[in-house]
């Protein structure tokens, strides 16, 4: 294991230039369609409408894939870590692994659900990536404080900490505009299966009067 995680420090490098290239091609090829405003798009905007939707789909494809092996790697090199020098319970690792996991299934989502094709989807996708997403990064600098000095140096632990605090104030606002897009997504729904409860639940009542046997009234007997 250890010799191949020698052969993986490529990777976090390949991630990082992938998914630069890959929100620099859509956002070129968006704006010289003239699909999208060249100041500042959402980057969802970018790859929303052919022919830069199929790039954005395929690159951060990748991307959710490279960013699995980051993790991943990651989380074995913690894990040997922490068998020479115990710094920290081996849960931790792993809570942070599977979270970094579900953001990387959060970006697949985004990426084959268009914006304006399944547009809960896509915002339910993006949400999930980046809150698992700032989870791992906060866990993962919780670790490093724990590892530090034999492991990290306290300015990496620094640094770290500061990317988490910037990730968490940048995605607190996109959780409330998320939520509130799903949830105006999903009220129109809401108020057609209650109206169809309230009719399938009048036709039962009716059906069920209708299965009663009718009631006989008896006429009093005089007797003379």
């Amino acid at each position: 294991m250890l010799c191949f995680l020698r052969g993986m420090a490529f990777v976090p490098f390949l991630l990082v230039t992938w998914s630069s290239a890959a929100f620099i091609i859509s956002y070129v090829v968006a704006v010289l369609s003239g699909h999208v405003n060249p100041f500042l798009p959402y980057i969802s905007d970018t790859g929303t409408t052919p022919p830069e939707s199929g790039i954005f789909g395929f690159m951060i494809n990748f991307s959710a894939f490279l960013g699995a092996a980051t993790m991943y790697t990651r989380y074995k090199i913690v894990e040997k870590q922490n068998q020479t020098s115990y710094f920290s319970t081996p849960v931790f690792n792993l809570v942070s692994l599977v979270l970094g996991l579900v953001g990387c299934i959060g970006m697949g989502i985004v990426a084959n659900f268009q914006e304006l094709a399944v547009p809960v989807v896509h915002d339910g996708g993006a949400l999930l990536a980046f809150v698992c997403g700032v989870g791992y990064t906060l866990l993962q600098s919780i670790i490093s404080y724990k590892s530090c000095p034999q492991w990290n140096s306290m300015s990496t632990c620094h640094v770290r900490m500061a990317i988490s605090a910037v990730s968490c104030a940048a995605v607190v606002p996109n959780i409330f505009k998320m939520r509130l897009s799903l949830l105006t997504a999903t009220c129109p729904w809401n108020i057609i299966l209650t109206s169809l409860r309230k009719k399938l639940k009048h036709r039962g009542r009716r059906l069920l009067a209708s299965l009663r046997p009718p009631c006989r009234t008896t006429r009093p007997t005089t007797g003379f």
